[in-house]
């Protein structure tokens, strides 16, 4: 009895390590294949904010956020509460009075080269951000194909790729996450669950057939009250995993980069218009 039970535990383990080894080697395909469509994206902000009848100082934060190439002509998609946190604190707290400016979006190469870049769309509902280079890349970059998507369910485990911080040199990296719930009112969205791990807002998830699921980001209710520090409760908010098809509609309506020339043009013509 003893030696059998000890046979039916050996076959046991045996079996979760092949189920480990086998997810291990489907999320390294899934790295490999869709690394480079994951980049770094530098941020400049300019962030004021009132309360009590005063107004602070404008404060400027540089911050390194994940984007995801969906098309190889350069179109990025971030999360808009990540590339301008004034728009989470706005969403959440509609009386809080938090103002932001992005002076400067850069998209920083594996070579170390830095490109200009202007985000061209912002889609508060589905805290979506897009830019785009100013200037069109000179190759077509690596992108992840949102029209093959693939759907997930509770408890299914997802490969989200990420780029890390300066500290760790900007490596690409890869974590699994597991679904926790799937909401479908007033949209359908997936809960990862809320295992710490590497996985930042902008991250693409992917499906362990290699297929994007959908992109993090951050979802956040108003309290209804006044300006509070309580609106800002673990509850209100949570990030989530939006659907492919969100991403690549929204991306759709995302126009070209004006660049600075044009912006240039642009301010000329209103300053004589003023005249």
């Amino acid at each position: 009895m003893k030696s059998t039970l000890c046979v039916l535990v050996s076959l046991l383990c045996l079996s979760l390590a092949g189920r480990a080894d086998e997810l291990a080697d489907k999320g390294r395909d899934v790295f490999k294949k869709h690394q480079r469509a994951v980049v770094t994206v530098q941020v400049v902000q300019k962030m004021t904010y009132s309360a009590g009848g005063r107004t602070s100082e404008p404060t400027e934060m540089k911050q390194d956020i994940t984007g995801t190439v969906i098309d190889p002509s350069g179109l990025i998609v971030l999360a808009l509460s990540a590339a301008d946190v004034g728009e989470m604190y706005k969403r959440m707290s509609p009386n809080y009075k938090v103002e932001t400016e992005v002076s400067d979006v850069k998209i920083l190469l594996d070579d170390g080269a830095e490109i200009p870049a202007e985000i061209v769309l912002r889609d508060k509902d589905l805290d979506l951000a897009f830019i785009r280079a100013k200037s069109k890349p000179a190759s077509p970059m690596a992108a992840v194909d949102f029209g093959k998507a693939s759907r997930a369910d509770v408890l299914d485990q997802v490969v989200t790729l990420n780029r890390l911080g300066r500290a760790a040199g900007r490596a690409y990296s890869a974590s699994v996450e597991r679904i926790s719930a799937v909401v479908h009112k007033p949209r359908t969205f997936y809960v990862p669950d809320s295992t710490m791990t590497g996985t930042a807002l902008g991250s693409p998830a992917f499906a362990l057939d290699g297929n994007i699921v959908g992109i993090l980001v951050m979802r956040s209710i108003s309290s209804g009250g006044g300006p509070s520090m309580n609106n800002f409760r673990p509850d209100n908010m949570t990030s989530i995993i939006l659907p492919a098809e969100d991403v690549l509609k929204a991306a759709k309506q995302a126009p070209e980069a004006k660049g600075d020339d044009e912006k240039k043009s642009e301010k000329k013509e209103e300053a004589k218009q003023q005249k």
